[in-house]
């Protein structure tokens, strides 16, 4: 296996050791999808990006995904993350878009910067589609939680940009604390769905100047809890702007998530509804952490 330069970032984070960590392989088209997943399971991050290639293809850059577990077709922190190692690594310039052809498609990724350095990024995902609805009395036990804990003025649901993901919202940030899934239950509940992973929210946040706190669980995907994730986020983002969450069909709010793994994160959601579809923007800040090579 020839040597590879290895960055690992954390996404999501306004300093160090926080929010969500990533590992991105860069010049990593001579890997097998084998070698890619079992290096993913290595990292035992969220989830470990590949770029295949330094040179742009249909102006965007090649990249995968995968999880411990399996590839996946998008995911929200490992495109931001990724987009910054380009723009650092291989661009070396300021560029105030990078696009990455993953499996969904092509997603753009828009750089804000400060005194020279990337500043803030921020990703488009498709729009989004929304799917089944599930019984709040079967989620709750699923969750460890009484039916009372969750909002019944809005639906449980699965929502898609890209990678689906089941939105659940909660009445308090106490409820939302003391959820534990059961998986046997849980999975149970969801058999007969494309995805089965769960993101739950409160109207209560952690932090000051937040709108709302939420966790998100993937035990399919070999994440127990993920202390930042982009893509549920947003599919979170164009549920409350299609259901008027805070009163209106237009969002722009900030998220606290991974205060219960110790990896506290922040997240910037913006939504539209226009007509029959939504318009989202997710966004944060990214922070190197290590380069070096596998060998």
């Amino acid at each position: 296996m020839p040597d590879n330069i290895l960055y690992i970032v954390d996404v999501f984070t306004e300093k160090k050791y926080s929010g969500n960590q990533l590992a991105v392989i860069r010049d990593a088209a001579g890997f097998s999808d084998e070698d890619m997943q079992r290096i993913a399971k290595e990292m035992n991050y969220s989830e470990t990006t590949f770029i295949l290639s330094d040179k742009e293809i249909n102006g965007g850059y090649d990249v995968r995904i995968f999880t411990p577990e399996d590839e996946l077709p998008f995911a929200g922190h490992p495109t931001i993350g990724t987009a910054f190692i380009i723009q650092q690594e291989i661009v070396k310039k300021q560029a105030e878009k990078i696009v990455l052809n993953l499996k969904v498609g092509q997603i753009p990724v828009t750089i804000l910067y400060k005194n020279g350095e990337p500043d803030f990024l921020q990703f488009k995902p498709v729009h989004p589609s929304f799917g089944k609805r599930l019984s709040p009395a079967d989620i709750a036990v699923a969750l460890g939680l009484s039916e009372g804990d969750i909002d019944g003025n809005f639906p449980i649901q699965v929502v898609s940009t890209g990678a689906g993901c089941i939105i659940a919202p909660l009445k308090s940030l106490a409820a939302l604390k003391k959820a534990r899934v059961n998986k046997e239950i849980f999975f149970e509940a969801v058999k007969d769905l494309d995805t089965k992973v769960i993101l739950i929210f409160s109207p209560e946040a952690r932090e000051k100047g937040n709108q709302l706190s939420v966790r998100f669980f993937a035990d399919e995907l070999g994440i127990v809890e993920d202390p930042a994730t982009g893509s549920a986020n947003g599919c979170l983002a164009g549920y409350l702007a299609k259901y008027s969450y805070f009163g209106k069909e237009k969002i722009d709010i900030r998220v606290d998530q991974g205060h219960e793994i110790g990896r506290p994160s922040q997240l910037f959601l913006k939504a539209e509804k226009k007509g029959a579809t939504i318009d989202i923007y997710v966004g944060g800040r990214v922070i190197m952490t290590a380069r070096g090579n596998l060998v």
